[in-house]
């Protein structure tokens, strides 16, 4: 896990912010409140799916409906960030947490974050060369982890006994 960065209010506070300054002004209702709290209180990546089991598992009560609603919301604020990976949408903390890349396991579809001085470099020349103004970024290297590899190995091993 990356270390924080440090951020001048509380997710809790900045989304309700975020709500209040829609040209249609939102309420920040209960719902909202325990998925925020829920969301920052771990670090992890998950899909929308995930987070609705896991806020029931916990005794939270919210409704399919308001999770995919206040996803959107947060993405929108610059609470969470999406990541698109084939049919799956996964969500992770943007606000207070640094920029970073992915590596991203096919087999146990584990999210490994990771931050490489070069990377941020070239990503930073290129745009310069082309006088383009970076709005956000995803990089995702896709592949297979080590324990994934491990157990193919041992597999192929016994496979030739």
């Amino acid at each position: 896990m990356l270390p924080a960065v440090e951020v001048s209010q509380s997710p809790e506070d900045k989304f309700r912010e975020y709500l209040a300054s829609r040209p249609r002004a939102r309420r920040f209702t209960g719902q909202q409140r325990d998925m925020v709290r829920y969301i920052f209180q771990k670090h992890n990546h998950f899909d929308a799916d995930n987070l609705i089991d896991e806020m029931k598992s916990a005794g939270l009560d919210v409704s399919r409906a308001t999770v995919y609603r206040t996803l959107n919301k947060l993405v929108d604020a610059g609470l969470l960030r999406s990541i698109d990976i084939g049919p799956r949408k996964y969500y992770e903390h943007d606000y207070g947490y640094p920029q970073h890349e992915h590596l991203y396991c096919v087999s146990c579809h584990k999210m490994i974050e990771f931050q490489h001085p070069a990377v941020e470099s070239a990503m930073r020349d290129v745009c310069q060369q082309n006088n383009f103004l970076v709005q956000g970024h995803s990089f995702i290297i896709r592949g297979t982890c080590a324990d994934c590899n491990r157990a193919k190995m041992t597999k192929r091993r016994l496979d030739l006994v």
